[in-house]
């Protein structure tokens, strides 16, 4: 092992996203974060929150995410990190339900919710999942492991690297957040289409493609 094939690792691991809607269809790469993109608009415009949730580093990373789309897109968003209500949550209801307690008495149709979760089985993150469907949120996941995890087929945009380890699976999804935000950031001042050719309408805000 030395830097170069850790470079080539995580290299092949980001050329290997697949994106998938709600439905199982694979879209293209531009095509998704297209629609991520338009939903996240549509987040500012209609004064909706994007929720960002995670374990461990999944956790830090959605932190650092909600910090950058507040600041640098203007975007309403919340985490559940505070050290208070989480373990108030875990000791009242139980850890698996951390997340989705307070998504449930907080969240609202038409906000966002991005789950990370680098195995992509955690229940905490699966429940919270259902609840934001539930509550008619917009889904959109990011996964690693293996590729038949449950979270890769629970969200309404599910994202998806075939990375085997944690360290390159949370180093993907964090350069992968980086470039939707940055994206989002720069639709927002005005600076062009935000990514690919193909018009984020072709999914829908369940995640299907409205001619499927």
């Amino acid at each position: 092992m030395n830097w170069q094939s850790e470079i080539d690792k995580i290299s092949k691991y980001l050329a290997g996203l697949s994106i998938r809607t709600g439905d199982g269809k694979d879209v293209d790469m531009d095509q998704g974060f297209e629609y991520w993109v338009d939903q996240a608009r549509k987040l500012k415009a209609e004064r909706k929150v994007c929720y960002l949730i995670g374990n461990g580093a999944s956790a830090s990373i959605a932190s650092h995410m909600a910090a950058d789309l507040a600041k640098n897109a203007s975007i309403h968003t919340q985490v559940f990190s505070d050290l208070a209500l989480i373990t108030a949550m875990a000791n009242d209801i139980g850890y698996e339900d951390v997340y989705s307690g307070p998504l449930q008495s907080r969240g609202n149709s038409g906000d966002m919710l991005v789950a990370i979760s680098s195995s992509g089985e955690s229940p905490n993150i699966l429940n919270s999942v259902r609840t934001a469907l539930a509550l008619d949120m917009v889904v959109v996941t990011l996964s690693a492991m293996d590729e038949a995890n449950p979270l890769r087929s629970s969200g309404s945009l599910n994202l998806y690297v075939p990375a085997k380890d944690y360290g390159h699976a949370e180093t993907c999804h964090a350069a992968i957040l980086h470039f939707w935000m940055d994206l989002v950031s720069r639709a927002g001042k005005g600076q062009g289409e935000p990514a690919g050719s193909r018009p984020a309408r072709r999914i829908k805000r369940a995640g299907k493609p409205e001619n499927a």
